[in-house]
């Protein structure tokens, strides 16, 4: 049982990394039980929406390939994952055909959309990504200094219409989509990466444009982020992503089964002065699966301190399995065929 433990406390975390440079790190944490990384970005490259000109003189497709590689030879089922929004972060810029621009898909009929997307994704897939941290539903309509630059428009029936187009597109082609950031931060006075900030915006205007989530579920998407600040309307005291209320809400009235993933950990709105152990533990009784946490020598404290709250009864081993063996799941089944199996409605096995 102990042992079970130690693997499933592993099998709920997705370390980022901004570099390549992650082997040394993951290779003995998937050994240990592991089973998710993310290829991410710098800082400076997160704000500037953009990858740097040194990254797209240096980094090569077979260099992506190789480091892919090298962990995949100590896990068969492996999720690969990377911010690739249609209108933020590109993480594979200069890796694989561009998708569309807001502007142009705007003007696309869903089909090309959805054929756009599926050429990016199955170069993806080339590479090894197993999954997109995208796309974002958000309909941001007031201010959003966190999701400038990144949000598909302010027209919820035309940003579900391109979300649905673009969740069909990449998941045909192997890759999973995770829509966020839920249940959609219409209204945020700053950036909960560095400030701790919460959404004040009444739960009828939340719910009103949360309807690209709704359209996400029913066009199958595997995975599901759930916001890093708190949504005052429904749980003024956790962060959407720590927060049993949000889950719920997503799990109850949203219908959706599927994998629930966090966002960063770290940031001051998700945290809010707890450590990054215990909001780990919030994210996992709130019921989500996969945790997204920076990477680094800190994981095997951070995976211990998991296993230490379900020994000392603050996380019951029940909850550490399921999110385990979700995450499990989508590491080893493609999206195609939970498609095939289910085109409308995401579930679990």
């Amino acid at each position: 049982m102990s042992e079970t433990i130690q693997r499933d406390a592993r099998a709920v975390f997705l370390p980022a990394f901004d570099t390549l440079d992650f082997h040394d790190v993951m290779a003995p944490f998937i050994e240990a039980g592991g089973c998710s990384v993310l290829i991410g970005e710098t800082r400076s490259e997160y704000v500037a929406r953009r990858m740097s000109v040194e990254r797209l003189a240096t980094e090569s497709k077979q260099a992506v390939i190789d480091a892919i590689d090298g962990l995949r030879r100590g896990q068969a089922g492996l999720i690969v994952a990377v911010d690739q929004e249609l209108g933020g972060i590109r993480r594979l810029e200069g890796l694989t055909p561009p998708l569309p621009t807001l502007r142009e898909a705007m003007q696309l009929p869903a089909d090309e959309i959805e054929g756009s997307c599926f050429e990016t994704a199955r170069a993806a897939k080339e590479l090894g990504i197993t999954m997109f941290l995208a796309p974002i539903a958000d309909v941001v309509v007031g201010k959003n200094p966190w999701l400038e630059g990144r949000t598909l428009g302010p027209d919820r029936r035309e940003v579900g219409r391109i979300v649905s187009a673009f969740i069909r597109g990449i998941q045909r082609a192997g890759i999973t989509a995770v829509t966020k950031h839920f249940p959609g931060f219409i209204d945020l006075a700053s950036d909960p990466a560095l400030v701790d900030v919460s959404m004040v915006r009444s739960l009828d205007e939340i719910l009103e444009n949360a309807s690209p989530f709704r359209e996400a579920v029913g066009a199958g998407t595997i995975a599901v982020m759930a916001g890093p600040a708190p949504v005052a309307a429904i749980d003024p005291k956790n962060a959407a992503c720590t927060s049993a209320k949000v889950i719920e809400l997503l799990r109850g009235e949203f219908g959706f089964g599927g994998l629930i993933v966090s966002d960063d950990l770290d940031a001051p709105a998700t945290m809010r002065a707890q450590s990054l152990i215990d909001t780990a533990v919030a994210a996992l009784n709130a019921g989500v699966d996969l945790l997204l946490v920076a990477g680094g020598p800190h994981l095997p404290e951070l995976c211990d301190g998991v296993v230490d709250a379900v020994r000392q009864g603050r996380l019951p081993a029940e909850r550490l399995t399921e999110a385990a063996n979700r995450v499990r799941h989508a590491a080893s089944h493609s999206p195609e065929s939970a498609l095939a199996a289910c085109p409308h409605h995401t579930a679990d096995e």
